[in-house]
């Protein structure tokens, strides 16, 4: 049986609740519920919510959709957590908060292969879940790492959702993550939180917010892949501000306390920097201080350690690669191969929209300044305008 027609039938028998009482309430055919209860069927969206309400689940039974959705996906490597239902303890014990941690872990791992809509669907499964563990008694201990928990998927559901454009639910679901960061006395979660408030300001061509968030997530934990990524931002935001000189100061202290830590198990994980991501960072900001040689030499580093057997492992990231080398390519005076080489970079499956624009807006500008009138760039700007 599935984990919703499991939990259907253990809150009927709790309320002491016939197949046919909810039926009726939904409205629902007892003979279609019934098949649903016994896992011969998949219930809808809208049958979940209005069974939620009819049976008071306070978000259990549409939390049960989205375990069954996890398990019937072989290639996810989290779908043994739906042995998170399995557990009748009366609180969140040590194994729960085991799997859950791990589940959250493999969902930061997703980040920059799986659609951004699907991952943030299935970062409010996993929270409705935390949320009703902590409906349930807690000690405070268990009551802190469920904090952790929801902090790191609020934290991944707002990236998403910026990816997606949704710039004020984004926003919110930022602030959120850093409350919940505070209030579990979680420095990194704080830190991440003010990371993405500096890459928010930084597509919006708000430079100065960028410094200003930087300094805030530094305060928050200083010695974090966190404060490293800051100063990545730090040096973007430089570069658009024609800094040059504190552009190499800010790559310099990231990379030396990049250097400083040790090598993560895990690099997919979106909440930790390493050594490939660096060089994406010094790429953009060498590409807008001028630099095309090391730009360049950054830009193919992403993009030989983003190749993979499977496929590309940072398709964002090799995106923006390949714009920085179709603008290095049209300072050269080769306009050929920089529009051929950035509408390549505009076809990735996996797109955070407003980081992309951005970039690819810089080389169109590029473009038309050094070749006006040629159509080959405006074949450049009509592809920008389809995915914008």
């Amino acid at each position: 049986m599935a984990a919703f027609g499991q939990r259907l039938r253990a809150l009927r028998t709790e309320r002491g609740r016939s197949l046919a009482d909810p039926a009726a309430a939904v409205p629902c055919d007892k003979g279609h519920l019934s098949r649903i209860e016994n896992g011969g069927r998949r219930p809808t969206a809208e049958l979940a919510r209005r069974l939620d309400d009819v049976l008071g689940a306070r978000g259990d039974i549409v939390a049960a959709v989205h375990l069954d959705a996890v398990a019937a996906d072989d290639a996810r490597p989290w779908e043994t957590a739906e042995l998170l239902r399995r557990v009748q303890a009366n609180d969140a014990t040590p194994a729960t908060l085991e799997s859950l941690h791990a589940t959250v872990f493999e969902l930061c791992c997703q980040y920059a292969r799986q659609p951004a809509a699907d991952l943030r669907a299935e970062a409010h499964g996993w929270m409705r879940e935390v949320a009703r563990l902590l409906h349930r008694p807690t000690g405070l201990a268990a009551h802190r790492e469920l904090l952790v928990a929801a902090g790191w998927l609020a934290l991944v559901a707002g990236c998403a959702e910026y990816d997606m454009g949704m710039r004020t639910g984004s926003e919110a679901t930022r602030v959120a993550a850093r409350q919940l960061g505070d209030e579990a006395g979680h420095a990194e979660i704080a830190a991440w939180s003010h990371e993405m408030a500096a890459w928010f300001a930084l597509t919006q061509s708000r430079c100065r917010g960028v410094l200003t968030a930087a300094e805030a997530g530094r305060s928050a934990a200083p010695d974090g892949s966190a404060a490293v990524q800051l100063a990545g931002q730090e040096a973007k935001a430089f570069a658009r501000l024609g800094d040059v000189a504190a552009v190499r100061d800010a790559l310099a202290r990231g990379r030396a306390l990049l250097d400083r830590m040790a090598a993560p198990d895990r690099p997919d994980h979106h909440f930790v920097v390493d050594p490939a991501k660096w060089d994406f960072y010094a790429m953009d900001a060498y590409r807008l201080a001028g630099d095309d040689e090391l730009a360049a030499h950054h830009a193919r580093t992403v993009l030989a350690l983003g190749a993979g057997p499977d496929g590309e492992k940072a398709p964002m990231r090799m995106a923006e690669a390949r714009l920085t080398l179709a603008a290095v390519a049209a300072r050269a005076g080769d306009l050929e191969q920089a529009v051929a080489t950035g509408i390549g970079a505009l076809g990735a499956g996996r797109k955070s929209l407003p980081s992309l624009l951005m970039v690819a807006g810089e080389l169109d500008v590029e473009l038309h300044r050094r070749f006006p009138g040629e159509s080959s760039a405006d074949d450049f700007r009509d592809a920008l305008r389809s995915i914008g």
